[in-house]
């Protein structure tokens, strides 16, 4: 189904998560000509496609002729306080602001916009980049079914998308799935380094990591086995993969670690929202 707008959409900021969204719009036949860029440097890829696809891409937006539909905001954390105020000023009573960022709470955008605005806060993760992440959105009071509904399939062009009405979930949202990549790289960097100390050569350690990760993650995509499940059906007995999740699943292993570490990027996340 193509992805079909009730007015222009302003993306702003076109770098990695930003670049990965318009690709997956433009894929899924959203009209170039209803696409508007504010970004004063895309990264050569974007700007390649910016080009081949006649999209308009401005430093700034102060010539915008009328209201977006849909205001997305994907600038930096760090930037949005510069970037955001000036464009709030382009938004009309029927637009709908979605942020992709982290760290900045629906309050903080509304702090900026005129009563009632639309505001949707949602977190993606990396593999959108190949339209595998997962998003999390939250909504104000103002977005209307079919506001949701458009925020709702430009989201899901990337990858999979539920919606919680506690904003306050956002942040251990962020601990799982917006750092969770980084915790799996993590994983494979470990368990190749693991099988150079138990003597592999490293190119091989960790051609058997990247692929025991990337096809162990496959594969719990496409079962409908729980992760449980599926890391029973490989242990068998007293066996070898047995013997290694006495270690992984004791007191010390994997488990407290990971609560721990994901206690700790909720914090954060709280703290970066303010």
């Amino acid at each position: 189904m193509s992805l079909k707008l009730d007015g222009p959409l302003l993306l702003a900021g076109a770098g990695n998560m930003g670049g990965a969204m318009l690709t997956g719009w433009l894929e899924q036949g959203l009209d170039p000509a209803s696409i508007i860029v504010q970004d004063p440097s895309p990264p050569p890829r974007i700007a390649e496609l910016l080009a081949r696809h006649r999209i308009a891409a401005v430093a700034d937006v102060g010539e915008l002729k009328a209201p977006p539909a849909v205001m997305l905001m994907a600038v930096k954390p760090q930037a949005m306080e510069d970037v955001f105020p000036p464009l709030a000023r382009k938004v009309g009573p029927n637009t709908v602001v979605l942020s992709v960022a982290a760290g900045k709470t629906i309050a903080g955008f509304e702090a900026h916009l005129p009563p009632r605005v639309a505001v949707v806060r949602s977190i993606p993760n990396t593999p959108a980049a190949i339209g595998r992440g997962i998003t999390v959105a939250t909504a104000n009071a103002s977005v209307t079914a079919a506001q949701r509904a458009t925020c709702d399939a430009l989201l899901r062009s990337v990858g999979d998308v539920a919606w919680v009405d506690d904003e306050a979930l956002i942040d251990p949202v962020t601990a799982v799935s917006g750092s969770g990549p980084a915790y799996v790289f993590y994983l494979a960097e470990c368990l190749a380094a693991a099988g150079v100390k138990a003597g592999l050569e490293p190119e091989l350690a960790m051609r058997l990591a990247r692929a025991t990760v990337a096809g162990s993650g496959e594969l719990l995509h496409r079962s409908d086995l729980d992760a449980a499940t599926l890391r029973q059906n490989v242990t068998s007995p007293n066996g070898t993969t047995y013997a290694a999740l006495q270690v992984l699943m004791s007191d010390k292993g994997m488990a407290p670690l990971m609560a721990e570490a994901v206690a700790v990027a909720t914090r954060r996340s709280r703290e970066l929202a303010g």
